[in-house]
């Protein structure tokens, strides 16, 4: 039975089948579109009996390819980049090309039994676009607000004293006072890049306000630490929470599940560096404000250190720990969080 890598690029795929001990029986490289899903079908006809296909961009690049796959009745997953990447260093391929990488993805797909079947377009693809889209203006606001200060600092020498940063309105509106009678073109591109600010912050402020109301009765917001961006990012990360066999892979995707590191009569776990770091770093979000106001996260931390652990272990085992109250709530949307144990 063969295993099936596929790497997805704008305008290529390229797939690589393995056989039961990972070495690549047939290697091909396909176009991504409509033709190029068809003459992909015809080939994995050829191949025999397959087990799984795995694809790694699935909801990028390879998202129209994954449909196509799912559409034939294939068991298609979906490769985390951090697993491809490990494994493509162990090819002995030189140098990195696309087959090599489909070759990676599809010894990854034969190896690991838990990866999540592909994302499928849903309310929750939505969210996580929302949540793009508004991160993405957070960092044009920060990096004008950057070029701005430049200016300003040049323009207006201690301009600080009466506008302490660029994030206030109140202090924006005083920057634009003091650029209003300014001659020269610096002063023109600074007033320029003010309006612009305004602009992308106007726009943020819309996206939020939209990502606000579609999570607002979310039983993740139920939990404490979890705002509205955060619980978006979660959703949207997450997808259709019915992709993960338990709590355990739930957790595993998030990073936030400990891996092995024992040797001889050294028992020990280290840190997880993989898995999605947009997962990961929500969890975070929501354990950092619970240490801080919530009485039960601190009497775990207290329990933890009192065990000899240090703050950080101490505070990826409430990682872990919330990724199982998160994992509950996904999967249980009409269950409270006190429920859930919260």
């Amino acid at each position: 039975m063969h295993a099936v890598g596929i790497d997805s690029h704008k305008a290529t795929l390229a797939a690589c089948a393995v056989d039961e001990i990972g070495q690549p029986v047939a290697e091909r490289t396909f176009a991504n579109d409509p033709a190029g899903f068809r003459a992909l079908a015809a080939w994995l006809g050829e191949l025999g009996e397959i087990g799984r296909i795995g694809l790694e961009g699935s909801a990028g690049y390879g998202a129209a390819a994954a449909r196509c796959l799912l559409g034939a009745g294939q068991l298609a997953v979906e490769v985390p980049p951090q697993l491809s990447h490990r494994e493509r260093l162990r090819t002995r391929r030189a140098g990195k090309s696309d087959p090599g990488d489909a070759l990676a993805i599809a010894r990854v797909t034969l190896r690991e039994a838990e990866l999540p079947p592909v994302r499928l377009p849903d309310s929750s693809r939505e969210l996580q676009l929302l949540v793009e889209a508004r991160d993405d203006l957070v960092a044009e606001a920060t990096r004008i607000r950057n070029r701005l200060h430049a200016d300003l600092v040049v323009l207006v020498p201690g301009y600080s004293t009466a506008a302490a940063n660029l994030v206030a309105a109140s202090h924006r509106r005083t920057a634009a006072r003091l650029l209003r009678r300014l001659p020269g073109v610096q002063a023109e591109l600074a007033r320029d890049r003010l309006a612009r600010l305004e602009t992308v912050v106007r726009e943020t402020d819309a996206y939020e306000r939209r990502i606000e109301g579609l999570v607002a009765d979310h039983p993740l917001r139920s939990l404490p630490g979890a705002g509205a961006l955060v619980t978006a990012k979660i959703i949207g990360e997450a997808g259709d929470v019915r992709r993960f066999r338990s709590a355990d892979a739930f957790a595993m995707l998030a990073g936030v599940a400990p891996i092995p590191a024992s040797s001889g009569q050294v028992q020990r776990m280290r840190l997880n560096r993989g898995g999605n770091r947009q997962l990961n770093r929500a969890l975070y979000s929501i354990a950092f404000a619970q240490i801080r106001h919530h009485p039960p996260a601190r009497a775990f931390m207290a329990r933890k250190r009192a065990e000899g652990k240090s703050w950080r272990e101490a505070l990826r085992a409430l990682k872990r720990h919330l990724a199982r109250i998160v994992y509950r709530l996904l999967c249980q949307p009409l269950v409270s969080a006190a429920q859930a144990g919260a």
